[in-house]
């Protein structure tokens, strides 16, 4: 539960000048948008001497000139959470919130996160890689249909498609490759979708309550996730005890697993048949809109929107060592 001051941080002189990034260069800069501007204002309502920054209007020169002592990030998707801003601010001396560059950018890539977390022996559905000279009726016959097919490095469901039947793939991987150099084919996983939000760190990361997705006719694409009342989200998610914990558990290992930090969301499945979760994918800066699940999970626990943006910022700092 948070013990943060309803209206003020006592300490909130303390944070110094913070810059607030959000908009940047990325497909995801609308959601950055209205991300940011609710970061913003929560922050400032603490008292926090918060200003916005957007790095897809300006240099990383007037960045340094602003002199923030810490910055929150509430960028999404490429140039705000694949690593690359992070090590401009490492390379500037900022502590910054969330996850280090190595981390960012193995989380922004779903290929190399579904490697390490096979390695590690957690679950996700089976893939495979795609380019131009991929058999994709060989693909169709290993994965099964129906699959998904997605651009790695994208966010907010941008350029994924669920592929029926065979005579689609080819458009489906058209539709990736627009957007990416490498395309995941994925195997479709029935069942229902849930996400999870970890706090903290290492040892101390922690999951907060699990939250169940059901969109209209299961689709939760970018206007089901940001635009629309249409979809449900069920928090704390309706599941017996013990497969509530299974879930939050492999959450934190899988976020331990790709070593990041400070706070971020991780995206499972829960397969019909058998009631197992698969990992889908990790979020190292997730929404912070008001149809965002980190926030409503945490209000669950009892964290107020803006007591949740003091806690992440708190954790701003440098992670590179010397």
């Amino acid at each position: 539960m948070s013990t943060l001051n309803p209206q003020h941080v006592q300490d909130a002189s303390a944070f110094g000048k913070v810059g607030v990034l959000f908009g940047g260069r990325s497909a995801e800069r609308e959601v950055s948008n209205m991300s940011g501007a609710g970061v913003l204002a929560a922050l400032q309502s603490k008292g926090i001497d918060a200003h916005p920054f957007d790095p897809g209007q300006r240099s990383l020169a007037e960045l340094a000139a602003e002199k923030f002592d810490r910055v929150f990030i509430a960028l999404h998707g490429r140039y705000g959470e694949d690593g690359s801003l992070q090590g401009a601010l490492e390379l500037l001396g900022i502590p910054y919130t969330g996850s280090g560059v190595m981390a960012s950018s193995v989380g922004m890539d779903k290929i190399t996160t579904k490697i390490v977390w096979l390695n590690a022996g957690l679950p996700t559905p089976r893939y495979a890689v795609l380019n131009a000279q991929s058999d994709l009726a060989a693909t169709a016959a290993d994965l099964g249909l129906p699959l998904i097919v997605k651009p790695p490095h994208e966010g907010s469901t941008i350029g994924i498609t669920k592929v029926n039947e065979a005579a689609e793939f080819k458009a489906a991987y058209d539709t990736a490759a627009a957007l990416d150099d490498s395309v995941l084919a994925e195997e479709f996983v029935t069942g229902r979708e849930f996400t999870v939000a970890v706090l903290g760190t290492g040892a101390s990361a922690r999951a907060l309550p699990v939250v169940e997705i059901v969109a209209p006719e299961g689709n939760y694409d970018y206007q089901n996730k940001y635009f629309t009342d249409d979809t449900q989200y069920f928090c704390p998610a309706a599941l017996p005890e013990a497969l509530s914990e299974e879930m939050r558990r492999i959450a934190v290992e899988a976020y331990r697993a790709l070593g990041c930090e400070g706070w971020g969301r991780v995206d499972v499945l829960l397969r019909e048949r058998d009631q197992k979760p698969f990992l889908l994918e990790v979020n190292t800066s997730p929404g912070m809109t008001g149809h965002s699940l980190v926030p409503m999970a945490a209000r669950a626990e009892g964290i107020s929107y803006e007591d949740l943006c003091v806690e992440i910022l708190r954790s701003a700092r440098l992670k590179m060592k010397g």
